[in-house]
């Protein structure tokens, strides 16, 4: 026994020993697991443009690629290493995370790209609109998950294409030099004019030095256009949503306003335009709304005509041509209908003290002669 314990006391500075070096082998290992599992973002050097810049923002947002480094270079050798390369390469290839829109032959459009999403888009897609197409649904969820705003699945495609007109679109059409009057409408709308913004983050060509900040100019870029980008997606989850779940249920209950089905009450005030026609199209009675009723910030009730466009002044119907510019007892005498305070010179819009009254003059702006309700 006393052999044994001298020839462990011996050996403990041995096993000391070899107990650190396999601390740290252990040590190397895990750092080299660390290195391996640090994604990359690739995208070219040089003069940025908003496409990219909202492309990379956006990848950030994903928890796969929230810590990835961004890798800005033109040297294939290098984007082949990286996890997932955007604007640059040439190659749109989503198995292999590559996405470009430069190459001869890329007519990619969000309808062709996620069908099952989108239809009736037709602006080629930039590198923003590739990564919004393929990641777009988990992006604005990371975002609104952010804020404690739970959406299912429904309302993110809703969301998912709202984003995409009032924000995307634009980018890919400038980018991709698509005419915005090809004829007599627009084929997109600039709602942020970030395409504009950031280039004038770039360095000025006379400036010396020029690119010697350049990377640093591109991450002031990102956070300009990501935070525009977060501030639309969180404005639409808590204000443009819940505006159309009120119009969505109102519509529903359109037979129980009136019988023709053609007028709806708004259960609570709200911005209605941005809704009706997608509503009617979920429904599939495009144009059948006429009226909508809705109460006053005032305490009265308003009716106003459904415009045959959203940016048109002309409705489907409008309110009785008699009652035209007339207000107060003298409408009221007209009209036959209590309570009337005041028809607009265009009929496009009146108002009743009642709800009741409001609908009256609805009703019977419907049930006018042609020539009256045009």
């Amino acid at each position: 026994m006393a052999f044994t314990a001298k020839i462990l006391e011996r050996s403990a500075p041995i096993v000391q020993v070899l107990d650190q070096v396999w601390q740290g082998f252990n040590i190397m290992a895990t750092n080299n697991k660390c290195v391996k599992m640090s994604k990359k973002i690739g995208t070219h050097n040089g003069v940025f443009h908003c496409d990219e810049v909202l492309a990379c923002f956006m990848l950030k947002k994903l928890p796969i690629y929230k810590d990835a480094d961004i890798i800005r270079t033109r040297d294939i050798t290098v984007l082949d290493t990286c996890d997932i390369v955007v604007d640059v390469g040439a190659v749109y290839d989503p198995k292999k995370c590559r996405f470009d829109h430069h190459q001869r032959g890329f007519e990619e459009t969000l309808s062709s790209v996620r069908p099952d999403l989108v239809k009736n888009k037709f602006i080629k897609l930039s590198s923003a609109g590739l990564v919004y197409a393929h990641y777009g649904l988990e992006i604005l969820s990371e975002i609104c998950k952010s804020k404690e705003i739970n959406l299912d699945t429904s309302s993110l495609t809703c969301l998912y294409s709202y984003i995409y007109d009032i924000f995307v679109e634009e980018l890919d059409a400038i980018d991709n030099g698509v005419s915005m009057y090809p004829e007599g409408s627009p084929l997109y709308r600039i709602n942020t004019n970030l395409s504009a913004r950031v280039s004038r983050l770039n360095p000025k060509w006379n400036e010396p030095e020029k690119y010697s900040n350049i990377d640093e100019l591109f991450y002031k870029a990102m956070n300009v256009v990501g935070t525009e980008f977060e501030e639309c997606v969180l404005e639409a989850a808590t204000v443009w949503w819940p505006a159309r779940e009120i119009v969505r249920k109102s519509v529903t209950k359109r037979n129980e306003v009136h019988s023709s089905g053609e007028i709806f009450l708004l259960d609570e005030r709200c911005p209605w335009k941005d809704h009706i026609y997608s509503v009617e199209e979920e429904f599939g009675i495009e144009g059948k709304m006429k009226f909508v009723i809705f109460h006053d910030a005032g305490g009265t009730w308003r009716v106003q005509g459904i415009p045959v466009q959203p940016d048109s002044f002309v409705c489907r119907v409008f309110l009785h041509r008699n009652w035209r510019g007339v207000r107060d007892d003298q409408l009221t005498e007209l009209s036959g209908i209590k309570g009337s305070i005041f028809c607009h010179s265009t009929g496009f819009i009146g108002g009743n003290e009642t709800k009741e009254g409001a609908i009256e003059m609805a009703v019977t702006s419907l049930n006018a002669s042609a020539a009256d309700k045009e």
